[in-house]
């Protein structure tokens, strides 16, 4: 995305993205995915904070952009978090599925 947009235009952008994305691989071990993907966006968000705004120091960005803290937010929006969804595990079904063949009575 270009850097005359505002933190809010790509912000509605990531946002509409990763929930959708987050919400279809939800289910199964996808716990580290969802780290890697919070660094990832996490670190092309900064970078292009970084590009925007080539002069700031890392203490007015976290100051203007962030919050005080680490995590990016405009004025009406923050980034959405992959690393907060919980993840939900498969379940074991062994004795749940119907088998073809037939039970030994004795």
């Amino acid at each position: 995305m270009d850097t005359d947009q505002p933190l809010d235009a790509l912000l509605i952008q990531l946002n509409r993205m990763l929930p959708g994305w987050c919400a279809y691989f939800r289910p199964g071990v996808s716990h580290a995915a969802f780290q890697y993907l919070s660094h990832y966006t996490w670190a092309r968000v900064v970078g292009w904070l970084r590009r925007k705004h080539r002069r700031i120091t890392w203490k007015d960005l976290r100051r203007r952009f962030c919050g005080g803290g680490w995590w990016p937010s405009g004025q009406e929006r923050t980034l959405f978090d992959p690393a907060r969804v919980r993840t939900t595990r498969y379940r074991y079904r062994g004795t749940v599925i119907p088998s073809p063949w037939p039970t030994a009575t004795g």
